[in-house]
């Protein structure tokens, strides 16, 4: 018997059935533990936190930051509103763009936008986790269709 169009089987159904939770159990890992690490004290990234935005005090700022990443992690996790939670995800996760306007010089090595400090690359890499819960994101408006 043959498949029916866009019915996965074998192996490739197999990945595709562990792959959509397989992205949001990560990016939910990533929300839990770097926002621990900021609800802590412990993150490195405050200064990247308080040059982006430099009108909240630090010391307010990094701890709350890091309770809201918690929470969307555990959101994630727990698959609760999915659409609002990933759409919050990808907002907050672009915003960590800021930076790169705020405080260039912690982003860039000289004036050229090509040659990024590792701070720099630490906010870019943002884009493939935005990418992420934009797919899972697609995905929950499927099944929401389905």
């Amino acid at each position: 018997m043959s498949a029916r169009l866009g019915e996965r089987t074998g192996v490739d159904g197999k990945l595709g059935r562990w792959a959509t939770p397989a992205l949001r159990v990560s990016l939910a890992v990533v929300f839990v533990w770097f926002g621990a690490l900021k609800a802590t004290g412990d993150s490195p990234v405050a200064e990247l936190v308080g040059a982006a935005v430099p009108w909240v005090d630090r010391g307010v700022l990094v701890p709350a930051l890091g309770w809201f990443e918690i929470a969307l992690g555990v959101a994630l996790l727990l698959g609760r509103l999915p659409r609002l939670t990933l759409v919050v995800v990808a907002v907050h996760l672009a915003g960590t763009f800021l930076v790169f306007v705020r405080a260039p010089a912690l982003m860039v090595i000289g004036d050229n936008p090509l040659l990024l400090t590792v701070n720099g690359e630490f906010v870019l890499k943002n884009v493939v986790l935005i990418c992420a819960a934009l797919v899972l994101l697609g995905e929950a408006s499927e099944r929401r269709r389905g």
